[in-house]
């Protein structure tokens, strides 16, 4: 199935059914009187998590949803039918965004949410309704109004409590692997990884965590590099990142700058989410002889004391030796614990929390809205370029 994080659709919301004019007429029943009745409500559309679904692709071939219209009243007093909502079904951690305006109109981040995102017309009223002592045959009623309609904008991010970023072939995929029953594509070739995979860890008995691992980063993905930044958007709701680093890359950079390269682009996409706290581990230390290890180790602490990373955790693991695998999932899992532990319960983390979401959802649909102008913008160019020169006749 073709992953697809991000699409737009419309909804229209049904029409109010129109009140009835009608009168009671009946053999022997003198002055029946009004007898119309109002019309039904139109149907609403509601967006529902389905936990079976993982991607928006579904939406690049529907793009149009409509709520039913509401019946007309008729005479007995009889009211219109309801019109029929309109369910479509998401993915978990859907955001939804009015197009036009760019207000965040919810996010479906638990099992069961459901969002409104188009109100149904509401039922005109018959003319039963506009009789009065003075008024004893009304012939007045009112139409049904019109329903909603708006463009939305659906982003998915992945829920998961970390996420892994770095460099192409760093050893995310890897990792996930040998810590998860989840099995990624695997390749010594940049972008193995195409799209984002998420991995459950136990840890032990009722303890596990759940990991998401993203496509490689390189110089220049804010501005569209290599598959550019956009999967950086399913980092958005992890608790932790963990920034993998290759300690003997197969093109001979530096480790180091490859760091410092990725953590640039992570800046350029979203200062809020750059905030959280990344735990770095340096990867494939099978590479370097046992003896060097921990000499290696101490000199790449050493060149992080200029950083803003100087006090994040440092990790060194082998995917290929199982070392360090153990310890570093004991203490995600503890940090993890700890953080939901001071969460809960206390009004003002949870707001602080809140906050962080609300800066970081910002930071993407605003990259989101950057890089759909500039590819508009090359497609303009490019038809542009297509039509060649403009030719005049001019008459002799």
């Amino acid at each position: 199935m073709q992953f697809l994080d991000e699409a737009r659709i419309r909804v229209e919301a049904g029409k109010g059914g129109n009140g009835c004019l009608s009168f009671r007429r009946e053999k022997y029943i003198e002055k029946g009187g009004p007898d119309g009745g109002d019309g039904g409500d139109g149907g609403s559309v509601y967006l529902v998590v389905d936990e079976a679904l993982n991607t928006l692709v579904d939406f690049r071939f529907q793009p149009l949803y409509r709520a039913k219209n509401g019946q007309g009243g008729s005479g007995r007093n009889k009211t219109g039918g309801k019109g029929e909502d309109r369910i479509v079904r998401v993915p978990l951690g859907t955001t939804v965004i009015e197009e036009e305006t760019l207000e965040t109109l919810g996010d479906l981040a638990a099992p069961g949410d459901e969002l409104r995102v188009a109100q149904g017309g509401w039922h005109g009223l018959g003319n039963t309704r506009f009789k009065s002592s003075t008024n004893r045959a009304p012939r007045k009623t009112s139409p049904g109004t019109a329903g909603e309609v708006r463009h939305l904008l659906l982003q998915l991010k992945l829920m998961a409590d970390v996420g892994l970023l770095g460099m192409p072939n760093a050893g995310k995929s890897t990792l996930l692997s040998a810590v998860s029953a989840s099995r990624p594509k695997i390749a010594d070739y940049p972008f193995t990884t195409l799209e984002p995979k998420l991995g459950v860890v136990r840890v032990g008995d009722d303890r596990s965590l759940v990991m998401a691992d993203i496509p490689g980063l390189i110089e220049g993905a804010a501005q569209g590099a290599g598959l550019g930044s956009q999967f950086l958007r399913h980092l958005a709701r992890n608790r932790i990142l963990l920034h993998m680093v290759e300690v003997q890359p197969m093109d001979e950079t530096d480790a180091f700058d490859n760091l410092c390269k990725v953590q640039a682009e992570l800046n350029s996409y979203s200062a809020s989410l750059a905030k959280r706290p990344c735990w770095l581990v340096l990867t494939k230390m099978d590479l370097i002889p046992a003896d060097q290890r921990d000499m290696w180790v101490n000199d790449f602490r050493n060149r992080l004391q200029a950083t803003a990373l100087a006090e994040s955790p440092l990790y060194a693991i082998s995917a290929v030796e199982r070392s360090g695998l153990q310890t570093l999932m004991g203490d995600l899992m503890s940090s993890l614990e700890e953080a939901q532990r001071n969460v809960a319960g206390d009004p003002e983390a949870e707001l602080k929390e809140t906050e962080i979401q609300a800066a970081i959802s910002a930071d993407v649909l605003e990259h989101s809205q950057r890089l759909s102008a500039e590819r508009k913008g090359r497609r303009a160019k490019r038809a542009g370029e297509q039509e060649g020169p403009e030719i005049i006749y001019r008459d002799e």
